[in-house]
């Protein structure tokens, strides 16, 4: 990680973006796949993985539990021991949140579990108490201790449990520790992304007795044991709703592969009121644009509302937009650092609360700005993308967590954007 974090992207705007370009596999998913490898014995393998910084990371996090992995390029493997080591108290646990995703296979497995209390990035907080009250529901005792959460279970037991928010990683952590627990597990509110669908998919694959995926009543029959599979990662959407808002934000011309539109249903179609022409394909989409987008208004909420992984890029047509759009953000709180970096690039938009209120102006003018978290720093690349002249941006190991081969990518569809590493 840290030969990147010097690392800045040089940003011309002024080009229209149109070409052809492919998604991988979703960050959001293939995390919580590579913990959910730790619920069986023996060899799992996984396709289709994007290339990005956390891959690793989370190598390293189920290499401390005991597990081998290999990386090779989007294949990554996991062979995991008869006998894991429950305590993910360590360094590379505390490196980024999603190494949460552990506590539910661990606790399925090994009877406790001990997780280093995540770090990563600054957008917020986001406590465990929906995560311990639904391992306590199947029977676990939990506490917070010495920075990391413990939870300990002599038999997990099927039990109905209702979300107050649905949490995704709640549901992912509820999801793991029952498809093992003995009894059948209701799981009400639950979680709708396609990754926890991706994530049921995977275990089902396994051998798990899982009904509802992709609902919000998840039903989970316990099974003695499940066995190692091969499973390829479903298609990034928020990749995917980047490029599809980079195209009609530079008025492009971009055909995006490696997903299923339905996964962004509502992103594209606000991009069809601001104006885009959107055709949907089976496994892809296209943008096009040929004016200025007009403003919309946009509200986050978990799927299949507006995704906040997306908030930036709606905020970043809005800058550019005809007219005024109220953005409200629903699901995290303190998101809207990266605002105060567009304002530096010109744009007419203030934060008020949960809201903010964008006037559009025909372009941003360019300056150095700081990405603070993964998305944040793409919104900025799409930003510069729109200003005059040249933007320096800072920080970008964000970025490098979560979009594969970005700079590659946006040059081979007409962007000027280069790297400089100090």
């Amino acid at each position: 990680m840290s030969e990147s974090v010097k690392d800045r992207f040089l940003v011309s705007g002024g080009a229209r973006l149109q070409g052809a370009v492919k998604v991988s596999g979703a960050k959001n998913s293939v995390l919580k796949l590579m913990a959910a490898a730790l619920l069986a014995e023996g060899t799992t393998t996984l396709t289709n993985c994007p290339e990005i910084l956390d891959v690793p990371l989370m190598g390293d996090v189920l290499r401390g539990l005991g597990c081998e992995v290999t990386i090779d390029g989007s294949t990554v493997t996991i062979t995991t021991p008869a006998e894991l080591d429950s305590d993910a108290d360590f360094d590379a646990v505390r490196q980024f949140r999603a190494s949460i995703c552990v506590l539910g296979p661990l606790t399925s497995r090994c009877g406790r579990a001990v997780v280093a209390l995540p770090g990563g990035d600054a957008i917020g907080s986001r406590p465990l108490d929906m995560h311990q009250s639904g391992l306590e529901k199947l029977g676990a005792t939990t506490r917070i201790s010495h920075g990391a959460v413990v939870v300990e279970a002599d038999q997990l037991r099927g039990a109905e449990i209702s979300l107050d928010f649905p949490s995704v990683g709640a549901t992912e952590n509820i999801l793991t520790a029952a498809v093992l627990a003995e009894g059948t597990t209701k799981l009400h509110n639950a979680a709708r992304e396609p990754e926890i669908d991706d994530l049921c998919n995977m275990l089902i694959a396994m051998g798990a007795r899982i009904q509802g995926g992709g609902t919000s009543t998840l039903t989970i029959e316990g099974v003695d044991r499940l066995h190692p599979t091969d499973y390829a990662v479903v298609g990034d959407r928020i990749v995917a709703g980047t490029w599809a808002y980079a195209a009609a934000m530079t008025q492009g011309d971009v055909t995006v592969g490696g997903i299923a539109p339905r996964h962004l249903h509502l992103a594209l179609e606000k991009l069809k009121v601001a104006g885009a022409d959107i055709e949907t394909y089976e496994n892809g989409f296209r943008v096009r644009m040929d004016r200025r987008p007009d403003a919309v208004d946009y509200q986050t909420l978990p799927f299949p509302g507006f995704p906040t992984d997306l908030q930036p890029m709606a905020i970043g047509i809005a800058t550019i937009a005809n007219g005024m759009s109220v953005i409200t953000e629903n699901v995290f709180e303190s998101r809207f650092k990266f605002v105060y970096e567009l304002q530096r690039l010109g744009a007419n938009a203030t934060v008020e609360g949960h809201h903010v209120v964008v006037h559009g102006i025909e372009q941003l003018s360019s300056t150095e700005v700081w990405s603070s978290d993964i998305r944040a720093g793409a919104g900025l690349v799409l930003a510069a993308l729109v200003s005059d002249g040249e933007t320096t941006i800072h920080d970008v190991h964000h970025i490098d967590r979560g979009y594969p081969h970005f700079v590659e990518k946006l040059q081979s569809l007409g962007a000027d954007i280069r790297r400089v590493t100090e």
